[in-house]
C-alpha cells in the first residue's frame, strides 16, 4: 500500500464536502488532510477543520488583483503543505491555466450536474427548467477548460414535478458526501490517474459518463 496521501482542500463556504472527506479519512481512506484553504475568512469550513485539528490558511483576493496574480499566492499557500492531491470543494474560484496546469493530474472537483451538461453556475434550477427526468453530480480531473475535464465518477438523482432548485440540491449533496470520499480513496491508493487527459482506474480508461461498474 502507498504511504498516506497527503490532501489539501479548497473552500469557500459550509464545507459540508470537506466534512465527508474527513469523515472518510477517519475510516481509512489511506489519505490524510493536511490542510484547508479558504478564500473567505468566515467559511464555515474553517471551523470544521478546526474542529478536526487540521491546519487552515486563508487567501483572500485583493482589490484589484488579476486571477493570475491571485492564484501565484494560492500556489504558494498550497506548497507549504507538499501535496499529493487537491480537491476542490466548493471554491468559487475560477482558476487561471498556469495554475492548473502546475497541478495537472494531481486536482480534482466536485461539479453538482451530471456533464458535460450545465457546467457553470445554477445547475439545478436550469435541469428543472430543461424538465430533465434525472440530475447529479460528477467528479473530474480539473483541466484549463472550466468544468470539463476527464469524469471520474457520477450519481444520478431523481426529479420530481414538485421539486424546486433548493430540494434538488439537497438530493444532490447527499450523493455529493458518498462519491467524493471515494474517488480520493481510489487516488490515495494509487489506483486513479489521469493521462493524456483522460481518467483511468486500474489501468482500464474510465468513460465518458465516470466509472460505471458491470
Amino acid at each position: 500500500m502507498p504511504a498516506s496521501c497527503r490532501v489539501v482542500v479548497l473552500i469557500s463556504g459550509n464545507g459540508s464536502n470537506l466534512q465527508a472527506i474527513l469523515d472518510g479519512c477517519d475510516d481509512n481512506l489511506n489519505a490524510e488532510v493536511v490542510g484547508v484553504i479558504s478564500n473567505k475568512p468566515d467559511a464555515y469550513g474553517l471551523i470544521r477543520a478546526h474542529y478536526s485539528e487540521i491546519d487552515t490558511s486563508c487567501v483572500i483576493a485583493r482589490k484589484g488583483e488579476a486571477r493570475e496574480e491571485y492564484d501565484i499566492r494560492l500556489a504558494a499557500c498550497i506548497e507549504k503543505y507538499q501535496p499529493d492531491l487537491i480537491v476542490l470543494a466548493g471554491f468559487m474560484r475560477i482558476l487561471s491555466d498556469d495554475f492548473v496546469g502546475r497541478y495537472l493530474g494531481k486536482m480534482i472537483n466536485i461539479h453538482p450536474s451530471l456533464l458535460p451538461k450545465y457546467t457553470g453556475l445554477n445547475t439545478h434550477q436550469r435541469a428543472i427548467d430543461a424538465k430533465d427526468k434525472a440530475h447529479g453530480t460528477s467528479v473530474h480531473f480539473v483541466i484549463p477548460e472550466l468544468d470539463a475535464g476527464p469524469v471520474v465518477l457520477q450519481a444520478k438523482v431523481p426529479i420530481y414535478a414538485e421539486d424546486d432548485a433548493e430540494i434538488l440540491a439537497e438530493r444532490v449533496h447527499e450523493q455529493e458526501h458518498a462519491i467524493y470520499p471515494l474517488v480520493v480513496k481510489w487516488f490515495s491508493l494509487g489506483r486513479l490517474e489521469m493521462k493524456q487527459n483522460q481518467a483511468y482506474l486500474d489501468g482500464a480508461l474510465i468513460g465518458p459518463n465516470g466509472y460505471a461498474p458491470d
